[in-house]
């Protein structure tokens, strides 16, 4: 029993010499500010950064897809089998405990005697345990835990993906509103130039071509309603399945971008994307899992021990024990070290270093790509807003030129060619605006989605 005590003792001494993987990549090098500024007056983005909009009816319905969205809830339960496969690692630093029990009963006849009868019953209580010699069960618990961490933090890249997806459909849809309300006054106008021409005609001031023109121009805008409401259809539809719901039924009262706010975003260091960015924290969890898998496959190249002990009773009495039983105690420890497996061992531990490996680039990829991302939507927040301020001159322009044409056209001045160009300048300036607006929007979504909304690193 004394030599037994020691050997346990020994390996428990040596459970401390743990197999671990090789240190994790430092992370790349980042610039010490991002190549477009963001200009004066600008904050960082609140909790419901959504809100900076100032559109009510945009928050209820980011709140009502937070709440049904089947992406989200897809990730949710991710996250539950990552807290499972967490308990099953833990388990594996546990003893296992076996209960067992039994009861028979045989009858034999030989050769014409008499049946003879035999009963048993036992009971038993087993236990055995692997001792965590080089740190592999350890190993895997650090491994299940980074997973639970990466599932975690992807779970709030979907939550930030669907709000900013659902803020964009919602723009998109208020967008195709206003352009085909655009659409629906330029018919008007348009209409109106028609009653002038055809008037003109009957009094022999202008000829059929005039009228014939006119009727193009206005079968022209009426050509290009249908598409934009077809648009308009599916981007409703696609903004319920956002929200979770059947297209039926489904409908957002607003009608136009206008009275939207352009909230300007602050975007900080570019070092602090490394814990604002769900995605970036993900993929840092995914390398430390891959560290933790690389030294479980290391220590499985080492030997492993194995102790067990059971106690149990038996006696030859049906369901009964308390007929002398039989006492039964064992107690064993085992050693198992591979010697040959046709190198299956070792090509386990270079796939698991390769992996390691490969998820350090892709760690670097993303964290240049969320560079990337903030560059490019400050970068279109800047120029789209300037873009904004020369259409709207140029759409009033535009307004002024079909005044005076309409003008010059009814006094015989200037022919309807003036007038026709004056109309299509107006109706494309107008429609160029609306989507400017848009962009202008979108870029302020892009920056809010690249800066990871308002989501910060957990402290542990």
């Amino acid at each position: 029993m004394r030599q037994r005590l020691a050997c346990l003792g020994f390996a428990l001494l040596l459970g401390g010499c743990a197999v671990t993987g090789d240190a994790l990549a430092p992370a790349p090098d980042m610039p010490q500010a991002f190549a477009e500024q963001a200009g004066p007056d600008v904050a960082v983005p609140a909790t419901d950064w959504w809100g900076a909009f100032g559109s009510p009816e945009l928050s209820s319905l980011i709140a009502a897809a937070q709440a049904a969205n089947p992406d989200l809830a897809i990730a949710a339960e991710r996250v539950r089998q990552a807290e499972a496969q967490v308990r099953i690692a833990d388990a594996t630093l546990f003893p296992v405990l076996n209960f067992g029990a039994g009861t028979s009963r045989n009858e034999a006849k030989a050769n014409g005697g008499k049946w003879q009868k035999s009963d048993s019953s036992s009971a038993s209580l087993s236990a055995s345990y692997e001792v965590d010699l080089w740190g592999k069960n350890s190993s895997g618990v650090r491994s299940a835990e980074a997973a639970l961490r990466a599932s975690r933090f992807d779970g709030e890249t979907v939550r930030l993906t669907l709000i900013a997806g659902v803020a964009n459909a919602y723009f998109q849809l208020l967008s195709l509103r206003g352009r085909l309300a655009i659409a629906r006054e330029n018919l008007d106008i348009a209409e109106r130039v028609f009653k002038v021409v055809d008037s003109r005609v009957r009094n022999g001031a202008a000829s059929a071509l005039d009228l014939a023109r006119q009727q193009a121009a206005v079968l022209t805008i009426q050509a290009a309603l249908p598409p934009l409401e077809l648009q308009e259809r599916q981007t409703l539809f696609a903004l319920a399945i956002l929200l979770g719901r059947a297209p039926e039924g489904f409908d957002a009262a607003a009608l136009a971008l206008t009275g939207l706010a352009v909230p300007r975003v602050a975007p900080g260091l570019p070092a602090q994307l490394l814990v604002r960015r769900p995605d970036l924290a993900s993929a840092e969890a995914q390398l430390a899992a891959a560290n933790a898998n690389v030294a479980a496959a290391r220590a499985a190249l080492l030997p492993g021990i194995s102790l067990t002990g059971s106690a149990g009773l038996a006696s030859d009495v049906l369901l009964n024990f308390l007929n002398a039983p039989t006492a039964v105690l064992a107690i064993g420890a085992s050693l198992l070290q591979p010697i040959f497996d046709g190198g299956r061992l070792h090509a386990q531990v270079d796939v698991a270093s390769s992996h390691e490996r490969e998820l350090v680039e892709a760690y670097r990829k993303v964290v240049l790509a969320a560079l990337a991302d903030v560059e490019s939507a400050l970068a279109a927040g800047g120029r789209t807003a300037a873009q904004e301020l020369l259409q709207e001159q140029v759409v009033e322009q535009a307004r002024v030129a079909l005044r005076l044409a309409e003008i010059r056209y009814r006094e015989g001045a200037d022919d309807l060619l003036t007038v026709l160009d004056a109309q299509r300048t107006l109706f494309q300036g107008e429609d160029q605006l609306a989507q400017i607006r848009l962009s202008r929007l979108q870029a302020s979504i892009a920056l809010f989605k690249a800066l990871g909304g308002s989501w910060q690193m957990p402290e542990s």
